[in-house]
């Protein structure tokens, strides 16, 4: 469907053909007007389907159909988990809205004394739209100067993350300063209990919407090396250095710790790489991944916290260094390639400790991960021992560049 069809304001048109946007996702398509149209929703997507713009277009189609005069306090509350989802959200606020003379703030922890005054003055004099962590929103409720009689919308974003991790008291006060007669919407890449316990909760007689969100994109090649501990920084060096086509790669390590020794190792071998984790202060973190986007290094080494508030275009290869702690996990890992309908690659290093889990993300996957042989110079793999009986080889010979995934997608090759 084209923008065009869904009654959308003609700057907010303007502002999608200056950033390159044609075409509706599902997602979009589906949820613009049911919002427009001033319903609750409940929509389950997962990163990487347009979610963003999906709340974001109608939104601010509303808000600058208004009349000047009645555009006064705060209008919309967008509420996300981490400082670099909120980071991502104002960045696509200001793309959209560019000919449009919406207003817009993000706020966020690890932030300076003059962002913090910054934001206290937007809350006060009034700004169109917010978006925060919970943290800190609290931050600035606790100094009673937060007035939201005048909020219309309520959006919740990656609802399932922040419940994960432990939001859930937050956002019942933080709902507790808003007006009960306004428009909220929740979007989650799953829909467990207590999201729905949630949603009950704080919506009202919400539509539903779900995409498709259980399994990767088809478009990704997904397989695996089975592997000793000691094997995964030759076999890493390896890819990177053989397989020069792969331009912009990301590495995911559960600890960071690992990142900052991967990061260490891979520059004095040679590698264009920078590694993001907590311990860097946000400056920092932004300069790493504005760097990462303009192609200024090739690989970007981080935990989990980039694998959902994150949005860079064009990344070839996703390699998790191990196996990650949930299927979620797995799959907005591997989200991080083949957006937009291209092709992209992911690799998962399995240690003898990760075979078990493994074994779980290829059980709700409904499909065996291709596994590729390693270089004949690191050695060979660690036995492959399924729950109760051994597992069947794959068959799959040398490298990838010979191999198929198992959906069928032949691997690129030099």
């Amino acid at each position: 469907m084209k923008f065009e069809e869904l009654s959308l304001h003609a700057d907010l048109l303007e502002g999608l053909d200056a950033i390159g946007f044609k075409e509706a996702t599902p997602i979009q398509a589906q949820s613009i007007p049911l919002v427009l149209a001033n319903h609750d929703l409940v929509a389950c997507a997962q990163t990487g389907t347009g979610k963003t713009a999906a709340f974001l277009l109608p939104i601010l189609n509303k808000i600058i159909q208004k009349d000047p005069e009645d555009r006064k306090g705060i209008n919309s509350l967008v509420i996300v988990p981490t400082r670099e989802l909120a980071i991502q959200i104002d960045q696509m606020l200001e793309g959209l809205s560019y000919f449009t003379p919406v207003s817009t703030i993000a706020m966020y922890g690890g932030s300076d004394s003059a962002s913090f005054s910054q934001q206290k003055t937007a809350i006060i004099q009034g700004v169109d739209i917010i978006v925060s962590t919970p943290g800190k929103l609290i931050s600035h409720l606790n100094m009673n100067y937060a007035n939201f009689d005048s909020l219309e919308h309520l959006i919740l974003d990656e609802a399932d993350k922040m419940l994960d991790m432990g939001f859930y008291d937050d956002i019942v006060r933080i709902i507790s300063h808003l007006p009960k007669k306004r428009q909220t919407l929740l979007f989650s890449a799953t829909m467990p209990t207590k999201i729905r316990k949630l949603a009950n909760e704080i919506l009202h007689e919400p539509e539903e919407i779900t995409i498709s969100i259980t399994k990767p994109a088809e478009s990704i090649v997904q397989a695996t090396y089975w592997i000793y501990e000691t094997q995964k920084l030759p076999l890493l060096h390896h890819i990177l250095r053989v397989h020069q086509h792969f331009k912009t790669v990301i590495i995911f390590s559960r600890r960071k710790d690992e990142v900052r020794s991967l990061h260490q190792e891979l520059k004095n071998l040679g590698h264009s790489v920078r590694g993001i984790q907590s311990d860097l202060d946000q400056q920092e973190r932004e300069d790493i991944i504005r760097d990462f986007k303009n192609r200024q290094f090739r690989i970007l080494i981080g935990t989990d916290i980039i694998a959902r508030g994150i949005d860079v275009q064009g990344v070839d290869l996703v390699i998790n260094y191990e196996v990650p702690g949930s299927v979620d996990d797995y799959v907005h890992r591997v989200g991080r390639t083949a957006r937009a309908d291209s092709e992209g690659y992911a690799f998962t290093f399995v240690s003898e400790r990760d075979q078990q889990d493994f074994y779980a993300i290829e059980q709700f996957l409904g499909i065996e991960v291709t596994r590729f042989d390693l270089p004949e110079y690191i050695g060979e793999p660690p036995a492959i021992q399924a729950p109760g009986e051994r597992r069947r080889s794959t068959g799959k010979k040398g490298n990838y560049k010979k191999g198929k995934s198992s959906k069928g997608h032949s691997s690129k090759r030099e």
